[in-house]
């Protein structure tokens, strides 16, 4: 289950990670995220590789 319940569409778009962190914190801001937890989900994002930041962008989001 994700955090907010915005859908973000990953597939067939840049794969680049820091695309990816991008398209998802935007989609958090529009859905009324604030300061702090933008900044929790890059920290998370970053904290680990790849996988891990999928993970963590379908945790925070619904992921299409």
């Amino acid at each position: 289950m994700s955090k907010y319940t915005v859908e973000v569409e990953l597939v067939g778009h840049d794969g680049n990670a820091f695309a990816i962190m991008g398209k998802v914190q935007r989609a958090l801001k529009d859905a009324g995220a604030n300061a702090n937890e933008l900044k929790q989900y890059l920290d998370e994002s970053m904290s680990g590789d790849y996988d891990h930041l999928l993970r963590t962008a379908m945790k925070w989001v619904i992921v299409k």
